[in-house]
Parts: C-alpha cells; structure tokens; sequence
C-alpha cells in the first residue's frame, strides 16, 4: 500500500512539474527505484507518461500566461517573441532570390564543342581501328605458319615450347 501512494504522489508531482529528478526530491524517492517501476510495470510507465505530457501542457500554460503578463506590461522582447511566433507577418524569414541565366551557347562555344567531341570520338574511333587492325595483322601471320601460336613458341603440333633435348632427340 504505502508503495501504491508513493507513485501516486510521484505521479501527482511530476503533473505540477515535468522534471523526474524535482518529483523525486519533492516526495522522497530515489530515480533509481523510479526507473525500476518503470522498467518493470508497464501500466505505471503508461501512467508516467502522462502526468510528464500533462506537466509539460501545464507549464506551456503557465509560461503563455507569463508571456501575456510581459505584453501587457510592454516588454518589447515578449512583445517581439509572441509575434515572431503567431503573426505570419513577423516570423523569422529565408528570401532566396536567383538570377535567371541565359545558357545557350553562342556559335564559337557550338563549334567549340564539336570540335572537342570530334577530337574524343576520332580518338575513340582511332583507338578501335588501330586494335583492330593489329588483330588483323595477327590473323594473316598466323596462317602463314600455320598455327595459332603467334609467337611461335610452340613445336609440333602446338605440343610446348621447343627445348633444346626435343631437337637433339630429332637428330638422332
């Protein structure tokens, strides 16, 4: 029983002030024990929960109140904080302005381009050709031999490189 009034008391001061460490000191508790019954009763941390959300609407209603006392009494700053923040007139604004470019290209900047692209695709269609044309170069040597070692590495019949041994073994 004398837990069930302690989080009662608890809960009924964190109501007035959202602030878990000044609810504990004010009913003589530990936050240790207070995040335990958290922790382990799940309808106590629902319970928590809103007495913080009620104690947080409480001091917004409390604070606007103050708020409206300073406007009254003409304090510039509370004057200029309610407005920034409920007149849609005198809220903290971002102006983004740009300058419209014109982009197209003039005729120099045109033949520029064709020229650059000219220049990197005849060197592209340059690279391509030449590979080719070595790759066809290969194929005609290749027949002449008539293997398709173009190194000529090989000895007969494609079986390895020629050794020294293999050709005495020819000889005798």
């Amino acid at each position: 029983m004398k837990k069930n009034k302690k989080k009662d008391d608890f809960l009924a001061e964190l109501r007035k002030i959202p602030i878990i460490q000044v609810a504990c000191e004010k009913v003589g508790l530990s936050r240790t024990s207070v995040y335990r019954w958290k922790d382990e009763d799940p309808e106590f941390k629902k319970e928590m929960e809103k007495a913080m959300a009620d104690g947080e609407a409480f001091v917004n209603d409390m604070s606007e109140s103050q708020l409206l006392t300073l406007i009254k009494e003409k304090d510039w700053s509370a004057i200029s904080f309610w407005l920034r923040h409920h007149h849609s007139a005198y809220k903290n604004k971002l102006e983004i302005s740009t300058k419209e470019v014109d982009e197209t290209l003039s005729p120099e900047q045109e033949e520029l381009v064709r020229k650059a692209l000219g220049l990197a695709g005849g060197q592209l269609e340059n690279n391509q050709n030449n590979h080719e044309q070595e790759q066809s170069k290969q194929l005609p040597e290749e027949s002449e031999r008539g293997s398709s070692d173009p190194a000529g590495v090989s000895g007969r019949d494609g079986e390895g490189p020629k050794s020294e041994d293999s050709s005495d073994q020819e000889k005798s």
